[in-house]
């Protein structure tokens, strides 16, 4: 079993196989996105947090998925085009993935085995929110809604992963990534 995020090759956004390799001893933040989502607006401070830390050792990765309620329906060309021209997305973006379920990414398999629970905002009633319109998780360690995610620390282990919800500007969320380029 891996140790850590460098094993995984992904394909870019542009179909090219990759592997994470290239992003050994960075913290990442790895989002599950989705271009027609309440959520979708969350790119901008993504991108904000990307462009604050980079310098640092910071990247963001992003990971179009459409398991939930279909809200990432185009091909990789259109999300691209999406991103950039409405976000002006530049941190990596990836080739859509599978992140729950039996065609789950071996990516997503190991993140979410590696850290089971996600940290949400105080306040925070998302889930409960989800399950009244009837989307209901049945495994407690599925990735929970689009926008999730998992901070990996310098050395490629994962070392929080926060709940879909959480603003990429939170407290919380901030907090830990300055304590993983520490």
């Amino acid at each position: 079993m891996q140790s850590n995020v460098y094993g995984f090759n992904v394909q870019d956004i542009n179909g090219n196989k990759t592997s994470l390799e290239q992003f050994k001893g960075k913290a990442l933040l790895i989002v599950n996105v989705a271009s027609k989502c309440g959520l979708t607006p969350q790119y901008e401070g993504l991108e904000k947090l990307y462009r604050k830390y980079q310098a640092q050792g910071f990247e963001v990765l992003g990971f179009p998925a459409n398991e939930f309620a279909g809200q990432e329906p185009g091909s990789n060309a259109e999300i691209k085009e999406f991103c950039t021209m409405k976000f002006g997305v530049k941190f990596p973006m990836f080739a859509k993935v599978t992140v729950k379920g039996v065609e789950q990414h071996p990516l997503y398999k190991f993140l979410t085995t590696e850290q089971p629970q996600t940290i949400k905002s105080p306040d925070s009633d998302f889930e409960n929110k989800l399950i009244g319109y009837g989307e209901i998780r049945t495994n407690p360690m599925d990735v929970l809604w689009n926008f999730e995610k998992f901070l990996i620390a310098r050395d490629g282990t994962v070392a929080g992963r926060f709940a879909p919800d959480m603003d990429p500007n939170d407290t919380i969320l901030v907090n830990a990534i300055e304590k993983s380029l520490a």
